[in-house]
């Protein structure tokens, strides 16, 4: 599913207008319809309903929504703000409509001086003051406006946008002037700002309402940014033979798990096994060899000459990717191993956790990265690597972008919806997962997992995908027996066979269709 752009969505909204045909009020008409049945549909008609108008489109769309919410004998007190003497045509036509109105309750049109209605927990405050046509923090009586909202006990449900929020970048926004809303209606499609984790304290509940914008647009339309579809993941996997063996389904190498740090590599080790991979040999210090041998048996093990840490690097000639990090620790010997390391192999590589954070602390080595490497950081490890702390998701988002085209490689930005960040500049968001996953260990499987299948022939971004997708998949399984709560590492791992089980199930359904 693709993202577009505010500027872009404006541009769907006049394509619709001239190829439909349909007339720019008939379409705010459609998508007041639409607004209006949700709203019925969510509280019933004894709720009182304060409606707040906006000049633009937004604005008319709210107008609309006052209209028929009247005419369906809801409680209805609307209020236009027009403090510059300026309105949308659609705007205009919308106020005359509601004025003309025999239904209305009450309708002010705000000119100079605003005496607000009393807002308590009864009532339904409908705000369409802004909605996506925000480009900058939102000041004066508005300002004022937004606090009074929410300051109340409302209930409060913005049209598209809660006013105040930007579709894209709310960077620089002023968080105090963005109404907090408890339910989001946003029209056609979700905005860019309603996949980041820093804006969900305004959006509430988001409900996507088809208003029937052009779809042959949509087609045509390019995109940077994309949202994972099961389709797209289908797609991406392999069948496995009948006839292959180990030695044909790749040979994954793990340097992870200083000493302490056991775990980490047990559990990246028991991940990559589980995704499929015909061997998997784990380098780790001497001091690891017993819990390794016992937890992991299908594991070769191979041993470095410390017994604490990571300090020679090793021939990467027999195996078909390499992941490290994971436990690895940060002493100056592993640093250095960790660069002759990156620097001698030739197949392909993820870095992740204590090889991210090493990188981080001697910014220079990343010059030295070679193209096709895979970097999967979370945001403070990533603001490390950046040498800058971000201040919202859209600037992390966007300079992880840059990073992955400066360095022609690939970052994959963990989070809630997870961005896989390519060498073209484009991003592909992660629907799968859950807050139970936040728990130690949970990136070491998601290691794992990607460099089993990179080993197994899958591109490095394809396994980035896939490999995010059925992390997600797998601990959303997990936590439909064990709860979010008690989520832990193992069980995302313990999981992994019934996320390709299911994969699977629907390909063969998929393919029995066609």
């Amino acid at each position: 599913m693709k993202i577009f752009t505010s500027n872009q969505i404006r541009e769907l909204d006049k394509f619709t207008i001239e190829h439909e045909p349909v007339s720019s009020i008939d379409l705010m008409e459609r998508s007041a319809t639409v607004l209006t049945q949700t709203i019925i549909r969510r509280w019933g008609v004894k709720k009182p309903v304060v409606v707040f108008a906006g000049p633009g489109n937004n604005g008319g769309d709210a107008l609309a929504v006052a209209r028929m919410l009247s005419e369906k004998k809801y409680d209805v007190t609307a209020y236009l703000f027009n403090v510059k003497g300026k309105l949308s045509d659609d705007c205009k036509a919308n106020r005359t409509r509601l004025r003309d109105s025999k239904h209305i309750k009450r309708f002010v049109e705000v000119t100079e001086e605003f005496d607000p209605p009393t807002l308590d927990s009864d009532t339904l405050v409908v705000d369409g003051l802004f909605g996506s046509g925000t480009n900058k923090p939102l000041s004066g009586g508005f300002a004022s406006l937004v606090k009074y909202i929410n300051a109340s006990e409302s209930t409060v449900v913005s049209i598209d946008l809660p006013s105040g929020l930007m579709a894209e970048d709310n960077t620089y926004n002023i968080t105090q002037n963005i109404v907090k809303a408890d339910v989001t209606l946003t029209l056609q499609m979700k905005k860019l700002c309603m996949y980041f984790a820093d804006c969900q304290q305004y959006l509430g509940e988001v409900e996507v309402l088809d208003i029937q914008l052009s779809k042959a647009w949509m087609m045509r339309e390019t995109s940077q940014i994309t949202v994972v579809e099961r389709e797209n993941i289908l797609s991406l996997l392999k069948r496995r033979g009948d006839f292959v063996h180990k030695g044909t389904m790749g040979h994954a190498l793990i340097i992870a798990g200083c000493y302490g740090m056991a775990g980490a590599a047990t559990l990246a080790t028991r991940a990559c096994l589980r995704s499929g991979v015909g061997k998997v040999t784990v380098h780790i210090p001497q001091g690891n060899y017993d819990i390794m041998q016992i937890s992991v048996p299908e594991a070769i093990v191979q041993l470095d000459k410390d017994s604490g840490c990571f300090s020679d690097p090793v021939d990467t000639d027999e195996y078909q990717a390499v992941a490290i990090g994971s436990g690895l620790g940060q002493r100056d010997t592993t640093a250095i191993a960790l660069i002759s390391q990156i620097r001698r192999t030739n197949c392909p590589m993820v870095l992740d956790a204590d090889a991210l954070n090493i990188l981080g602390s001697r910014r220079a080595w990343l010059q030295q990265l070679p193209p096709g490497i895979l970097l999967t950081p979370h945001p403070k490890e990533f603001d490390t690597l950046e040498g800058y702390s971000c201040s919202s998701e859209y600037e992390r988002l966007s300079k992880a972008r840059e990073m992955a085209q400066r360095m022609q490689g690939y970052i994959l930005l963990k989070g809630h919806y997870t961005a896989i960040c390519q060498p073209d500049g484009s991003v592909i968001l992660n629907t799968t997962g859950n807050g139970g996953m936040a728990t130690a260990g949970a990136g070491d499987v998601l290691t794992g997992v990607i460099v089993g299948l990179m080993s197994r022939g899958y591109s490095v971004g394809a396994a980035a995908i896939l490999g995010a997708y059925l992390h997600g998949l797998a601990g959303d399984i997990a936590a439909s027996s064990k709860g979010v709560e008690s989520l832990i590492a193992s069980d995302i791992v313990d999981a992994l066979p019934l996320a390709f089980k299911d994969l699977y199930s629907s390909l063969e359904n998929q393919s029995g269709e066609q």
